[in-house]
């Protein structure tokens, strides 16, 4: 039997049984009892509807989970990659084009295999829980422009990518530059031309916290383009704040609903976290390291294209490099599960320095904890997760561990 089509297998059933047993000792760590840290913030039955949302939001994964896989081998073991690559090779058009069509017709299955999930989580789940203020309109926009976005920015690029590996010599390492190139530039245009046409972002006209904000900022000399509200109560009511852009594009972004719930000094303590990940120059090391595993991906990528065992793993009739980007994809799947088990750590590392940060600089910690306990709240976040998920799959540490850090700080 081939090697590939067993190990591609084994890593597809193998990750679905670890991610589940993840999931279910997760649901296992659950206590019933409100952690005493959290009594001023939760009541008994908040802190209980927090639980009931996590296990339907896991329940509802674990099928979405296994459907996929499903569907997914099934689509392996018959042959289901060569049947679309048949059908688009009918078109006579050249191998970019051709491949722009296998991308294509391979989203789109997608796509029509995860809108129900989609749907169901929005209009079922997330409303049950009174989160979601999302519209069909709404709803159906947002597709329609992240399609266009799709063709119209993924396509050129695709087509870029697709002629450096068939066009150069050194491929893997023009397309890196080309990329890293590529994600700076979006870094500047997305706040400006991306980004508007999904939320509105306006300047913030509460005075009171603008001035404090600013008064923060010019305190640590940090330039900034603005500071937004963004109407993220279009879509949920959950909250969040971020940074966006880069030198002088730098702004300061406040979901409407964060402003609705939070005071004057909370918010200045979440901005503080936030700037406290520029002036770490954490955005700088997460993009170096991006921009270092981009590189060995594509030059591991290279090394693996046009593989003819890979390619009868997937009962291939022709070699493709378009088609290799694909099935590279399924193989590299444990390597990008342990680089991303490597972000998740660095990711945490900084969340605890930038909060750090914040208090040093705003002197006020229990704005900055009555700030967390409250998002965690509005977001109904797992207050006891299990150790181990958070170690594989949490970015940000769990609130009790950032409030126990703020504390010694």
């Amino acid at each position: 039997m081939n090697i590939y089509f067993i190990i591609i297998l084994s890593v597809i059933i193998l990750g679905y049984v670890f991610d589940t047993l993840i999931e279910l000792l997760n649901l296992n760590h659950l206590t019933e009892t409100l952690p005493k840290e959290f009594e001023d913030t939760y009541d008994q039955e908040t802190y209980l509807k927090s639980q009931r949302y996590l296990k339907d939001q896991t329940r509802f994964s674990l099928i979405k989970d296994t459907i996929s896989v499903c569907v997914i081998i099934l689509f392996i073991v018959y042959g289901g990659f060569n049947s679309i690559d048949i059908w688009v090779r009918q078109f006579n058009q050249n191998s970019i084009i051709t491949g722009l069509y296998f991308f294509g017709v391979l989203g789109l299955l997608s796509q029509i295999m995860s809108i129900p999930f989609s749907i169901y989580n929005t209009f079922i789940l997330e409303k049950k829980y009174a989160f979601n203020t999302t519209t069909i309109k709404t709803y159906l926009l947002d597709l329609v422009k992240a399609n266009m976005l799709l063709i119209v920015i993924g396509g050129p690029l695709s087509a870029a990518i697709l002629w450096f590996f068939e066009e150069t010599s050194l491929a893997w390492m023009w397309c890196w530059l080309f990329m890293v190139v590529v994600q700076i530039v979006f870094i500047y245009l997305a706040p400006i031309l991306i980004m508007p046409l999904f939320n509105k972002f306006s300047p913030l006209e509460d005075a009171e916290l603008k001035q404090t904000i600013l008064d923060y900022t010019q305190s640590q000399e940090f330039a900034l383009k603005g500071i937004f509200t963004m109407d993220g109560s279009k879509r949920s009511k959950k909250s969040n704040a971020f940074f966006t852009g880069l030198g002088q594009s730098r702004r300061i972004v406040l979901f409407d609903t964060l402003i609705e719930n939070h005071t004057t000094q909370e918010l200045l303590g979440v901005v503080a976290h936030e700037m406290g990940h520029y002036k770490k120059k954490h955005i700088t090391k997460h993009m170096i390291v991006s921009v270092v595993t981009l590189g060995m991906t594509l030059f591991i990528f290279s090394i693996f294209m046009n593989n003819p065992l890979l390619f009868e793993a997937f009962k291939m009739t022709n070699l493709s490099i378009y088609s290799s980007f694909v099935f590279f994809g399924l193989l590299y799947a444990p390597i990008e599960m342990i680089l991303g088990i490597f972000s998740n750590v660095m990711s945490r590392k900084h969340e605890y320095e930038a909060d750090a940060y914040a208090v040093n600089t705003t002197k006020d910690p229990e704005s900055m904890i009555q700030a967390l306990k409250k998002l965690s709240k509005d977001n109904l976040s797992n207050l006891t997760p299990h150790p181990l998920k958070v170690f594989l799959e949490y970015s940000h540490p769990p609130v009790m561990s950032r409030i126990n850090a703020i504390r010694r700080t």
